[in-house]
């Protein structure tokens, strides 16, 4: 069975273990996080360096930028999961 993961505040803390646990299980893991630059955030850019341990992790990472509190950034992460042919988990971490 394919597994795929969005989690989201997977930057960091518990969200980045969650991440990193699903991809030691082989897991397709949308990491998602709101800042691209530095100018957006002091951690701006953290979430895709948990991408990348997902996948060396023996998982396949993938960072995504989203700001769940406008509503077309977070449908269109709802999107993935219809769109991938697997089941899919959701973990919400803030």
């Amino acid at each position: 069975m394919n597994m795929v993961a969005v989690v989201t505040g997977g930057s960091r803390g518990a969200g980045k273990g969650i991440a990193i646990a699903l991809g030691q299980s082989g897991a397709t893991v949308y990491v998602t996080g709101r800042s691209q630059t530095p100018d957006d955030s002091p951690m701006a850019g953290l979430w895709r360096r948990p991408a990348a341990l997902v996948s060396e992790a023996g998982g396949k990472g993938i960072p995504m930028c989203i700001d769940h509190s406008i509503t077309r950034s977070w449908q269109s992460c709802r999107r993935v999961g219809r769109d991938q042919a697997a089941s899919t988990c959701w973990s919400t971490t803030r």
